[in-house]
């Protein structure tokens, strides 16, 4: 079953359960993927599914700090409770220590001895990791090795 199929399923359950903040948080993911499918006018593989739901993860994490910032708690855990659904359809993502054993695995297979080679070793962890790690807490790992 694709992504979008067990969203649309979700989405009917949450309708029946009369679930209002489930709806709207899955309307929206929905919405983003049907969307990304449209632009490029051909159904969505498995990675660019992801890429989508990764690209909504990043944007309820970074609205949730900025309505803190703001002094609107309210907002913010609107934001956290649609970040927890998107969540819901994303693979697991890896502990601190599980990225750092990948780091220092392509670390020492491209032969990175300085920060000059953090762009080689980010593209080659962020294509190992494919949406099971955030992108910035990789980029500070892989930087802290390097340095």
């Amino acid at each position: 079953m694709s992504l979008i199929a067990r969203i649309e399923e979700e989405l009917k359950e949450a309708r029946l359960a009369r679930d209002e903040d489930r709806r709207d948080a899955l309307s929206l993911v929905l919405n983003a993927l049907r969307t990304a499918q449209k632009e490029l006018q051909r159904p969505l593989s498995d990675d660019e599914e992801l890429q989508v739901l990764q690209r909504e993860r990043k944007r309820r994490v970074e609205a949730a700090e900025a309505f803190r910032k703001g002094g609107r708690e309210e907002q913010a855990e609107e934001e956290e409770y649609e970040l927890e659904v998107i969540e819901e359809f994303m693979p697991e993502q890896l502990s601190e220590e599980e990225i750092e054993d990948i780091i220092d695995d392509v670390i020492s297979e491209v032969g990175a001895t300085s920060i000059r080679d953090l762009g080689r070793v980010m593209a080659a962890v962020m294509h190992q990791l494919s949406g099971r790690a955030d992108g910035s807490l990789v980029s500070q790992l892989v930087r802290e090795k390097l340095a």
